[in-house]
């Protein structure tokens, strides 16, 4: 969504809000990763201020997600905000255009909405947990051990690539 900040360039406002939401059919809207999944569109809110000449745009944007526990696969929702600051200059004022820093005004307007969905995507965690604590599954019988021990043995098993070392220690020790 563009921005109308007309009215900070001509010094009418020192401070301009503004919310919206970053809809699902725009082209730049960010795909989850995999096995997560968006439960509404990106909801963007912010100002833009004006100190002097001097513009910066503070925003946060939220998302609110479903996806599954990396380690015992439970079903688990939660709510993602990423902060977003630039600095605002017009455009043909930098030297390098495509640093990240900064955010350019054209002809009026200021469009955030790439800048925003790239750090969203950079920033968005790859993996999630039910509970920092989380025990996992049981490797044999799959068993979510946040719910108590499994009925396994609990002979501890060998790797079969160290066995040979196993076979070693137990000479070394005769």
């Amino acid at each position: 969504m563009k921005i109308d900040i007309r009215s900070l360039l001509s010094g009418k406002l020192s401070r301009l809000s503004f919310s919206y939401e970053i809809e699902e059919n725009d082209e730049i809207y960010p795909l989850p990763p995999d096995d997560v999944q968006f439960l509404q569109p990106v909801f963007v809110e912010g100002f833009v201020t004006d100190n002097a000449g001097y513009m910066e745009v503070n925003a946060t944007a939220t998302i609110n997600y479903k996806t599954r526990c990396a380690r015992c696969l439970e079903s688990i929702s939660g709510k993602y905000t990423l902060n977003f600051n630039r600095i605002v200059v017009n455009l043909g004022t930098l030297q390098n255009e495509d640093d990240d820093n900064y955010t350019i005004v054209k002809n009026g307007f200021l469009d955030i909405d790439h800048d925003l969905v790239d750090d969203l995507v950079l920033e968005f965690p790859t993996l999630f947990l039910c509970k920092e604590e989380c025990a996992g599954l049981c490797p044999k019988c799959g068993k979510n051990l946040n719910f108590g021990p499994c009925d396994c043995p609990k002979k501890k098993e060998i790797d079969p690539r160290f066995a040979i070392l196993q076979k070693l220690l137990e000479k070394e020790e005769e």
